[in-house]
C-alpha cells in the first residue's frame, strides 16, 4: 500500500509537479503560501516521489480542505479517498468546506459534503480604460490588519489573521471606509482577494481601484455568480473562464452579515 506521509517542505516541488499535471497555475510560492497555515499529507511511491497530497487549512472551528490532488496515474484505485479521510482527521471536529471540480465532488458526496454553491473564476490581462472608484480607496498597511482581520471574520465566520498576516506581508492592501482588498503575485500573474465589503459598492470601488493599478497585466478574481460582479469584471477585461462548486460539512459559518466575502483569497483557502 501507497504511505501516506505529513507533507512538508521537502515536497513543495512534487506538488508543483503534481498541480502543473493537473493544469493548475500555482507556483512554489503559492504552495508555500497553503502550507504556512495548513498541515498536509503526501502519498509517496516507492521511489519517493510525491503522487498525491491534500491539506488541511484550520481557521478557529472551521478548516478548509484543499491541495487534494493524485497522480493521473493512479486515480480510481483509492488514493484519493485516503488522502480525504487522512486530512479530515487533522481537522478534528471543525465544520469543513472545500472548492470541488467535477471529477472531484463524488468523492466528497460520499464523506458526507454536501454542494452549497458555486465559485466563477475571472481572469485575463486588465484593459486599460477603467470606470473610476466610485468611493475613496487608500493603500492600507500593518496598522490595519486588526480591522482587516474584523471585517474577514464577519464575512466569513473564521479566525484568519494568520492567513491575512501573510498575505499582506508579501502583497498589497487597499482600504475603504466599507471594506478591504488584498493582492498578491499567483500564478501567471495578481490575484485579487480576499475582499471583504459591506456593499455591493464597496465591493466594484476596491476592484476599480486594484484594476486602475495593473493595465496591460494579468489579474486573477474568484468570486461568487450571485455577488453581481460578472458584468464589471467583464468590462475590466476579466472573462469567467471556469470555477468549481462550493461544498461543506458540518455546520454553516456563523456570519454576521455585516461584510460579504466579494472575492476569495483562493479557491484553496476560501
Amino acid at each position: 500500500m501507497i504511505p501516506i506521509v505529513p507533507f512538508d517542505d521537502s515536497h513543495l516541488a512534487d506538488g508543483v509537479r503534481l498541480s502543473q499535471q493537473a493544469g493548475w497555475p500555482h507556483r512554489r510560492e503559492d504552495w508555500a503560501l497553503v502550507l504556512s497555515v495548513s498541515t498536509g499529507v503526501a502519498a509517496l511511491d516507492a521511489e519517493g516521489r510525491v503522487v498525491g497530497t491534500a491539506f488541511c487549512s484550520a481557521f478557529g472551528d472551521r478548516a478548509a480542505l484543499n491541495m487534494i490532488i493524485v497522480d493521473a496515474a493512479l486515480r480510481g484505485q483509492g488514493l484519493g479517498r485516503r488522502l480525504m479521510e487522512a486530512v479530515i482527521a487533522l481537522a478534528g471536529d471543525r465544520a469543513l468546506s472545500l472548492v470541488a471540480t467535477p471529477e472531484g465532488r463524488p468523492l466528497y458526496e460520499k464523506l458526507g459534503f454536501a454542494a452549497t454553491g458555486e465559485i466563477v473564476q475571472h481572469q485575463g490581462e486588465v484593459v486599460r480604460h477603467l470606470p473610476p472608484p466610485g468611493l475613496p480607496v487608500r493603500t492600507g498597511g500593518a496598522d490595519d490588519l486588526d480591522r482587516i482581520a474584523a471585517m474577514d471574520r464577519a464575512a466569513t465566520g473564521a479566525d484568519r489573521r494568520a492567513l491575512l498576516t501573510r498575505i499582506a506581508a508579501s502583497g498589497r492592501i487597499l482600504m475603504a471606509e466599507g471594506g478591504f482588498a488584498m493582492l498578491r503575485e499567483f500564478g501567471r500573474g495578481t490575484v485579487l482577494g480576499p475582499l471583504a465589503a459591506d456593499t455591493p459598492l464597496t465591493a466594484r470601488a476596491l476592484i476599480a481601484a486594484a484594476a486602475q493599478g495593473m493595465p496591460g497585466r494579468f489579474l486573477r478574481i474568484d468570486t461568487r455568480p450571485g455577488l453581481g460582479l460578472g458584468p464589471l469584471l467583464q468590462e475590466i477585461g476579466l472573462p469567467h473562464v471556469g470555477g468549481g462548486t462550493e461544498m461543506h460539512r458540518g455546520p454553516a459559518p456563523r456570519r454576521d452579515n455585516s461584510f460579504t466575502t466579494h472575492a476569495l483569497a483562493s479557491q484553496a483557502l476560501g
